[in-house]
């Protein structure tokens, strides 16, 4: 006799409907998946028979019979234990341990040898996919049951134990029935706490301005200074002014950290911060793989990715950020197939202006030598330097300064409280579109949204010429003197915006070569 029930498997950030066959014929023993399995499919022929005996049935050892699996469509390589209460039950179907209606349901888990249903990875999409499907009952872990109640219009059951499905389905047993979690954000519990304030910082006025304006508009911002100087307490306070997540990027956030099986409790409430250290393999910031897995740039969708000693970096690394900081997505293409990957992040970076980091100290001598320093500050390409909106110098902070017991300056929340007001803004003038933040725009937004009046497009194009900006430098120019103009809640862009905007490219001079 054969049964065929229905699970479903994540591929990248999408997901395909897997149909799990049993196939019961008399023969010596004999139990077999087929369906291109990875190692942690075929083990599942020794946790299955543990986990029914376990249960209260009779395990496919008991008998002489061949037992046939296949996951289908069989050119699709099926991977980890997803698979094993869909199996499971379609073994019991097919041995008529049981009987019970399969149309349109779901399931989805990984089985212990006691018949436990453990938690399995990327449960959001799955179930996303099934509704998507027309399924209208999904089977899941109870571990995963609040995070896949976020999606409305599919029921969904959290399992314990493989037996309590059968009492649930069991007509005979009209006291048991699989709880369906509700489930509702509770945008109180996110963790506002400030670990570190912009207050606590002393100095930096114009590292902070910047890190403003970036968080204003979705910018990518550079920061250069000596060790010691405060880049990466900068850094890290920045993540405070960023404004909340909506309940989409909750979402679509969770999703993305719950494939990666990187997912902290529940959901992602909070903006991701992802700092990834300079030793890092290319595909663990790109992502890849043989069968590709979202990488650090990913992951930091919608959030921050801190690339601290940027050009301690490979060169590999770095000129891998071009497609995603240009489009906001990464493609991956491998032999077996190619996926892509939403990669929409404001970029934070710091390095120090030389290897040996005293580069411009008043205080301390530089020991680099020329070529050396060639060398150091040319691994960030031009195509790089083009898509770095804001360049900040962060010099050393006066020991005065730093022993002084008042406040460094504005808190955090004041600084996010402008923040929200040009997002607002921002918001309004795009409705109706996909975009975001200034940022995203493109030439034909920045022709409707972003106008020069002619005095200012003389200034532009005078400081065009003299710094020789690319096509690209120049729009972003444009872009950033939106948001300086946003953040001053001006309609227009002025004068003063676009020097402002100007004063943040990279300087090039014998010291500082950033090319």
């Amino acid at each position: 006799m054969s049964v065929k029930v229905h699970s479903v498997q994540a591929v990248g950030l999408k997901a395909n409907i897997i149909d799990v066959e049993v196939d019961l014929s008399q023969g010596l023993h004999f139990f077999s998946v087929v369906g291109l399995p990875d190692k942690a499919v075929e083990e599942a022929k020794d946790r299955i028979p543990a986990a029914i005996k376990n249960s209260g049935f009779i395990s496919p050892q008991k008998k002489n019979q061949r037992v046939v699996v296949s996951l289908a469509p069989a050119d699709l390589k099926k991977e980890g234990p997803i698979f094993d209460l869909a199996i499971a039950l379609a073994y019991l179907l097919a041995s008529k341990q049981t009987l019970f209606d399969i149309q349109r349901k779901i399931f989805l888990g990984e089985l212990a040898l006691d018949g436990a249903i453990r938690p399995i990875k990327g449960v959001l999409v799955l179930v996303k996919s099934a509704k998507k499907a027309g399924f209208k009952e999904i089977y899941i872990p109870k571990e995963n049951s609040e995070e896949a109640a976020l999606i409305r219009g599919i029921k969904v059951f959290a399992c314990e134990k493989l037996s309590d499905i059968i009492k649930h389905f069991d007509k005979r047993d009209k006291f048991f029935i699989l709880e369906e979690p509700e489930t509702k954000i509770n945008f109180d519990e996110v963790d506002d706490r400030i670990l570190l304030d912009f207050s606590d910082i002393k100095g930096q006025e114009s590292a902070k301005r910047g890190l403003e304006i970036a968080a204003a508009g979705g910018h990518n911002i550079l920061m250069v200074g000596s060790p010691g100087t405060g880049k990466t307490m900068l850094a890290k306070a920045f993540s405070n002014i960023l404004p909340p997540l909506s309940l989409e990027e909750i979402l679509e956030t969770t999703a993305i950290h719950s494939v990666a099986g990187v997912l902290d409790g529940n959901f992602i409430l909070q903006r991701p911060f992802r700092s990834p250290h300079h030793t890092s393999s290319y595909v663990a910031i790109v992502g890849g793989g043989v069968y590709p897995r979202p990488g650090e740039i990913t992951l930091a969708h919608r959030g921050v990715l801190f690339l601290d000693e940027f050009s301690e970096f490979e060169r590999r690394v770095i000129d891998s950020l071009r497609q995603p900081l240009e489009d906001g997505e990464i493609t991956v293409a491998r032999a077996r197939g190619s996926l892509n990957f939403p990669a929409r992040f404001i970029m934070v970076c710091t390095m120090n202006p030389c290897p040996c980091g005293n580069l411009g100290s008043k205080t301390k001598s530089c020991v680099c030598s020329q070529g050396t320093l060639m060398r150091y500050q040319r691994k960030i390409s031009g195509p790089i330097v083009d898509r770095i909106d804001l360049w900040i110098e962060v010099p050393q902070v006066s020991h005065e300064k730093l022993g002084d017991v008042v406040s460094g300056g504005e808190r955090s929340k004041s600084i996010q409280e402008r923040v929200l007001r040009a997002r607002k803004i921002q918001k309004e003038r795009f409705g109706g579109t996909k975009l975001f933040v200034n940022s995203e725009m493109g030439v034909r937004e920045l022709r409707k949204f972003a106008s020069l009046s002619e005095s200012v497009k003389k200034i532009l194009k005078q400081a065009a010429e003299r710094l020789d900006l690319s096509g690209r430098a120049y729009h972003r120019v444009i872009k950033l003197a939106r948001t300086i103009a946003d953040l001053a809640g001006e309609e227009n862009i002025k004068e003063g915006h676009i020097l402002e905007a100007l004063q943040y490219r990279p300087k090039q001079n014998d010291q500082n070569i950033y090319r």
